[in-house]
């Protein structure tokens, strides 16, 4: 158990993708970094490939609760451990589009502008991609942004069920492309290319989840400190509330402070807003942040999502790691439509009694009949920055997350356009599922960054604009949720950001911090 000191140079809360790469980019000798997770490092077991245990029991999910819109109580699919939410993620690595970067026009509206352009997230993005271990192949993707290099890793190749997908697509006019994905799979890798990567954590640590590929590169480095199973209750500020002084937190059984040059929240976009709104004060009565925009837990957004399984009676799908495709043609505006529609890739293998999980309707062992005869997608469009979808806190500290979809309409036609191609290639019934507000886990677009203080919460190196000392470094900053999974653009964010502090701090060297002593109330 790591021994916790009354100061460090930067304390950062979250060991989750934007926590990790932040702690990667600025670990250094003479240089002290605390890590706080509220979670533990989640075992390496048999349950963590159980359809049973992952999707049923929901054994990894956190068993909190939060409110809807209209008060119900639910709980999220969110995971509360070192590496956070990419431990269960499909660890598909993708470049946003350079048109992302711009105003895009949507059916629903206009998805807006960043204030930084993609030419500046480049350089980042490349050393995102080796940090992560990304396997693909530059050149081919339709739709693909500049590069100023290969991808680290060649693409891991399609298995045959897949390769023939790949060539009846291609003659229907379409440019299917290898998924950019972050697997240990090459010479001396450690993958066992198994069915159970997207949706399960990898038992045997060969996925690129933040652990792996973040947090403990981090520690191996020296200089931080992690702490687990540790809740940070607030920040506090000093009495002219320009910087926050120090972290309340539980830890161990008791209530503590910690104190340090530079605090960042890298807790995910949902519980960074909730964090910093509970911080609130007399100089910050609307919590950190946001005393000028008002804009803090607003313009929540988690995509669009669907899972479809294409259905065959004739013939099984014996393939093993199917998520290997994606096709972007429909990305953009298209030969279907005038407007951008979304992604589409493969998903992780179905099995017996995953989407039955969430569809009662569906007995498992019909399902398991379609697994076996299905080739199964994942369908993702991006839902728009609104300002009254927000992150909330209740009087009895609840989270409370508002949320109603948009731009429902292209995602309707996305399911659409790519049912009717997969009954023209002999795949006739047609099941999806769409996700729902408990799917979580593309959280994003809470604490937005930009130019102006009136309308973001961060400036453009996601720092809280009126808090000289405070950043936010998870996927809060993003101004639009585009239709790709944000991870590998927290990390491109969150070495941009590692540039700035190293700026600040000058060189590594421990400075001395006053103690802070621990509190002796809890604040109500």
């Amino acid at each position: 158990m790591s021994e916790l000191k009354n100061s460090y140079d930067i304390v950062i809360i979250g060991a989750g993708v934007g926590g990790g790469a932040l702690a990667n980019a600025l670990a250094a000798p003479g240089r002290e970094i605390l890590m706080i997770e509220r979670g533990p490092r989640l075992p390496r077991e048999k349950d963590n490939w159980s359809v049973d245990a992952v999707f049923h029991k929901k054994k990894y999910a956190t068993k909190e609760e939060w409110r809807d819109r209209d008060g119900k109580l639910f709980n999220p699919s969110t995971y509360y451990y070192v590496g956070g939410n990419s431990k269960f993620f499909g660890a598909a690595t993708v470049r946003f589009r350079k048109e992302d970067f711009e105003d895009l026009q949507h059916e629903a509206g206009v998805a807006p502008a960043w204030p930084v352009r993609y030419d500046a997230f480049e350089p980042y993005y490349a050393r995102a991609e080796k940090l992560m271990g990304t396997h693909g192949e530059a050149g081919v993707d339709p739709i693909e942004p500049p590069r100023s290099g290969p991808m680290p890793y060649p693409a891991i190749g399609h298995e045959p069920e897949i390769a023939w997908f790949e060539r009846k697509l291609r003659q229907k006019g379409l440019r299917p492309f290898p998924l950019p994905i972050a697997i240990d799979y090459h010479d001396g890798g450690a993958c066992a290319r198994c069915r159970t990567c997207d949706g399960f954590a990898c038992k045997i640590g060969a996925k690129g989840d933040a652990e792996v590929r973040l947090v403990n590169p981090a520690l191996a480095k020296g200089g931080v400190t992690l702490i687990t199973e540790a809740f940070v209750h607030r920040l506090m500020t000093d009495p002219s509330g320009a910087r926050v002084t120090a972290v309340e937190l539980d830890y161990q059984g008791e209530r503590r402070t910690v104190a340090a040059q530079i605090f960042v929240s890298s807790a995910g976009a949902i519980n960074s807003s909730a964090l910093l709104l509970r911080s609130k004060s007399d100089k910050h009565p609307r919590g950190l942040g946001n005393n000028t925009s008002d804009q803090l837990g607003r313009n929540y957004m988690a995509h669009n999502n669907t899972a479809m399984m294409a259905i065959s009676p004739f013939k099984k799908n014996r393939v093993t790691f199917q998520k290997s495709m994606a096709i972007n043609d429909f990305y953009l505006a298209n030969s279907e439509k005038p407007y951008p529609l979304g992604n589409i890739q493969g998903l992780g293998k179905l099995q017996a009694g995953m989407l039955t999980a969430n569809a009662k309707w569906a007995p498992e062992w019909a399902m398991g009949l379609f697994a076996e005869r299905s080739v199964d997608w994942w369908l993702m469009s991006e839902d728009l920055p609104d300002p009254e979808n927000r992150v909330s806190v209740d009087p009895d500290g609840r989270i409370r997350l508002s949320y109603t979809s948009n731009n429902l309409k292209s995602h309707g036609e996305l399911v659409k356009v790519w049912s009717k191609v997969m009954r023209s290639l002999g795949y006739p019934l047609i099941i999806t599922q769409k996700m729902d507000i408990k799917v979580s886990m593309h959280q994003c677009g809470t604490a937005r960054f930009g130019n102006d203080p009136k309308t973001s919460v961060l400036d453009t190196n996601c720092k809280v604009w009126d808090v000289d000392n405070l950043y936010v470094v998870d996927a809060s900053f993003l101004p639009s949720s585009t239709g790709f999974n944000p991870s590998l653009t927290i990390v491109a964010q969150a070495l941009r950001t590692a540039e700035h502090i190293e700026r600040e701090l000058g060189e590594p060297m421990a400075v001395p911090v006053p103690p802070v002593r621990v509190a002796e109330t809890v604040p109500a």
